[in-house]
Order: structure tokens, then C-alpha cells, then sequence
């Protein structure tokens, strides 16, 4: 089974879009291992409602939390912990599974666990979301650097937002990695956003 990992370079990038747009194009299962943020929805309740395909199961969350902070602290406020070892893949998977992460890479879980334990204790392969602004450079590059210092598999890259093609250049000749897709400022995000842009992934 394949399990693809969608992290970005920070909180409110365009994970959720982008796992999405993955889950749409290979028909993949989705999960999220870990919600933080759920008065009003769940980026399960958003993937559900995106795609179009009958194949694609939304399996539940490990974790759901309340508070729209880290999930260390969002956990810490409900009065609980997050085990790192109860946060085990879905059972009877018999498909691609799309997981989508919190945040970035170095969001802890709790005192010793890191978003990025949960992609290699999954053996999983990464696409990263990038959007541009002033610093995202750096934090993309650390982010690359951090994924391949543990010998993580990273697909490719994936830019979302308005184009910046100097940020873009320099970060995809550092890494060496291939920009899988540029996701442009959408007026809204619908079914048919998430339909023009799954070409672009079916063959990742």
C-alpha cells in the first residue's frame, strides 16, 4: 500500500486543498491523523465534500481537538496527551492512502514527537506545499533539508498561491526536487477547482 504524506512549510498553506486535489486524482483513501481546530469543521468534512470520486474513504481522525493551536498545546488545554504509539495507520487498507499532516514538519505532538516522526514511523513518501512570502525560502528549505536528513522519500513540490518564480527557481534548484504543480489564488475552492488541477498529480 502506498501512503503518501502531504506536509507544507507551515500552518495554512494549502494542505488541505492540495491532499484533496491527490486524493481526487488517484482516487486515494484520506486520512488525518490528527486534527487540531474543530469548532466549526474538520479538513475531513472539507476533503469529503471536494471530491467527486466513489472510491475514496475518509477514515477517522486518531486525534480530534478543539483548540486551532499546535497539538501539543491544543491536547495539553483538553487535559490529555497524544500517544504517539495509539496513532497507527487505518485497518483493511487495501488503497493509496493520502495522510495529511499538521502544520509543518516540526509541529510537536507532544514532549518528544514531531509531525515528522509520524511520516518516517509511517515509511511514507511527501509532497511539500509551498506558498510564497517573505521568508518562505528559508522555510522551505529547512523543511526539505530536515525530510532528507532522516531519508525520507520526498515526491515533489507543490506551489500554492501567487507565483514567484525567483522563490521557486532558487528552491527547486537547491533541493532538486520537481515542481509537481502551481496552484494558482482560486476565487473559490469547489469540485471543479479540484478537478482542473488532479491532472497534474496522476502520474506522481
Amino acid at each position: 500500500m502506498r501512503k503518501i504524506f502531504v506536509t507544507g512549510i507551515g500552518t495554512d498553506i494549502g494542505k488541505t486543498v492540495v491532499a484533496a486535489i491527490i486524493t481526487e486524482a488517484l482516487q486515494a483513501d484520506y486520512w488525518k491523523p490528527v486534527q487540531a481546530g474543530t469548532y466549526y469543521t474538520t479538513d475531513s468534512e472539507f476533503i469529503k465534500k471536494l471530491i467527486t470520486n466513489e472510491t475514496s474513504v475518509i477514515h477517522p481522525e486518531a486525534y480530534k481537538l478543539r483548540e486551532h493551536k499546535s497539538p501539543h498545546e491544543a491536547s495539553a488545554i483538553e487535559g490529555i496527551c497524544i500517544d504517539f504509539d495509539k496513532i497507527v495507520l487505518p485497518a483493511s487498507l487495501n488503497n493509496t492512502l493520502v495522510i495529511e499532516g499538521a502544520g509543518g514538519v516540526m509541529v510537536p505532538l507532544n514532549n518528544n514527537h514531531f509531525i515528522i516522526d509520524l511520516i518516517k514511523k509511517f515509511d511514507a513518501e511527501v509532497i511539500v506545499v509551498i506558498q510564497n512570502y517573505l521568508g518562505s525560502i528559508n522555510h522551505s528549505l529547512l523543511t526539505i533539508d530536515a525530510l532528507k536528513q532522516r531519508g525520507i522519500k520526498i515526491i515533489g513540490l507543490v506551489f500554492n498561491g501567487s507565483p514567484h518564480e525567483p522563490s521557486k527557481q532558487i528552491i527547486t534548484s537547491y533541493s532538486g526536487l520537481q515542481a509537481i504543480s502551481s496552484i494558482l489564488n482560486e476565487s473559490k475552492i469547489d469540485k471543479s477547482v479540484i478537478l482542473k488541477y488532479a491532472k497534474d498529480f496522476q502520474n506522481i
